[in-house]
């Protein structure tokens, strides 16, 4: 069965502080998947062995996402039990602030490239870790709204995908 992709639309929307544990990495864009799916299997341990696994949601955040040079990136679970147990998992919170959102099923890279064609399209600018990096990013996130033990094909998962907007 092929799975459509399904972009929604975009909407602003306010997001609270969030407090997670997460894996940070750097990797080459080509086998990313494979390393973010091997720290997001990680997490899924570590949260079943604390019993937080109905915490959440997972994500993949994008630090620096330049898919020609070294990505960093990071895979989390929005929880507020701090690690202790784990060498590789650091606390971390997603900053709360004004966000541009839109939740897509199927390819990944079409529900991103909507919502930055949308940034284009409408003048809105994202806000920038260092502005004079490219693809740079205080916040940028998947949220994998749709529960991987219930449907294993990523490509039917629900995801939000979401970017922290420059002030003013």
């Amino acid at each position: 069965m092929k799975a459509e992709t399904i972009i929604g639309p975009v909407s602003i929307v306010e997001k609270p502080d969030r407090h997670y544990a997460g894996i940070r990495l750097q990797t080459p864009f080509a086998g990313m998947f494979a390393v973010a799916t091997r720290a997001l299997k990680e997490l899924r341990s570590w949260s079943k062995r604390n019993d937080l696994q109905e915490q959440g949601p997972y994500f993949l955040r994008y630090y620096h996402c330049d898919m020609s040079d070294i990505m960093e990136i990071e895979a989390g679970f929005v929880t507020r039990a701090v690690p202790t147990d784990h060498p590789a998992i650091r606390p971390a919170v997603l900053p709360g602030g004004t966000y541009a959102s839109l939740i897509y099923r199927g390819n990944g890279l079409r529900g991103n490239q909507a919502l930055m064609q949308w940034g284009r399209d409408s003048g809105t600018r994202f806000e920038a870790i260092d502005p004079a990096l490219s693809e740079s990013y205080a916040c940028r996130y998947e949220a994998y709204l749709t529960d991987y033990r219930l449907e294993p094909r990523k490509l039917l998962w629900e995801v939000e995908l979401s970017i922290k907007l420059a002030t003013a």
